[in-house]
């Protein structure tokens, strides 16, 4: 069963994974990737340009696929984060998530919807992976 994922990242780092095509959520543990299984949705949120300096963003700023069976660990000299191969929708563009806090099921009628994405990595809806994607201009993620 295909299941959709919400990883909540700055945009300085959205921009390294997709540039090399993996994805890592909750700087590299190994509980949140492992959940992800190939045909999986992925959709980064970053509230930030960067961490922990960066000026607030509030966008979805990739969207795509996972595409590999397992998870494997990088080694960055002295760290070690857990990573998945993603097929990213490269012609997608970043959105603001505020014309869809009403919209998604994720967010619609939470004042408080940001203590959600403190999570680092949530699982959403079917209805509001598409609707994200729809809004990114996403077409080549359509099922």
């Amino acid at each position: 069963m295909v299941k959709y994922w919400l990883g909540v990242v700055q945009r300085e780092h959205v921009l390294r994974g997709v540039a090399l095509g993996f994805a890592q959520t909750n700087h590299g543990v190994k509980s949140g990737i492992q959940r992800m299984k190939p045909g999986d949705g992925l959709v980064y949120y970053s509230p930030k340009t960067a961490y922990p300096e960066g000026d607030q963003l509030r966008e979805f700023t990739a969207i795509g696929v996972i595409s590999d069976a397992e998870p494997w660990q990088a080694d960055e000299g002295g760290r070690q984060p857990w990573r998945r191969r993603v097929d990213y929708d490269t012609a997608a563009k970043a959105t603001s998530i505020t014309p869809l806090l009403d919209v998604l099921e994720l967010t619609r009628g939470n004042k408080n919807w940001g203590f959600i994405m403190r999570r680092g990595q949530v699982e959403i809806s079917e209805h509001d992976f598409k609707v994200i994607a729809g809004q990114m201009g996403s077409t080549s993620l359509e099922r």
